[in-house]
């Protein structure tokens, strides 16, 4: 099996055993997310009617005006924590259940959750 096979298998077991302690109610809102190569997105979640309520990416065009060029990828995720949280309040969501979707909590994740932490999440 190569490396790239191996670390898939692994993010999915990871996937899979945090999706099995966590759901989101329409109380506390599942935080979704998922990281490509380039790109940042995040999703509140409710899992009982299986809708996205709120979503905040780094290609949004609201979001891209305030990422400039010089930005490395751990601040645009920052950004992108803010811009769901201040989303979420606008909402009157301040509760939810973070799901790092199988990604390891560093980096990238860990900015975005500490962003939405600091613009007023509880999680």
């Amino acid at each position: 099996m190569t490396t790239q096979a191996l670390k898939q298998k692994r993010k999915l077991r990871r996937k899979l055993r945090i999706r099995k302690k966590i759901f989101g109610t329409q109380n506390r809102l599942r935080l979704s997310v998922f990281k490509s190569v380039t790109n940042i997105y995040a999703q509140l979640i409710d899992d009982v009617e299986g809708k996205t309520i709120i979503s905040a990416s780094s290609i949004d065009k609201e979001t891209r005006n305030l990422i400039n060029s010089e930005m490395n990828k751990t601040e645009v995720s920052k950004v992108v924590g803010q811009m769901v949280a201040k989303r979420a309040k606008e909402a009157n969501i301040t509760k939810i259940v973070f799901d790092r979707n199988g990604n390891v909590y560093r980096g990238r994740v860990k900015a975005l959750a500490d962003a939405a932490r600091e613009a007023g999440l509880e999680f």
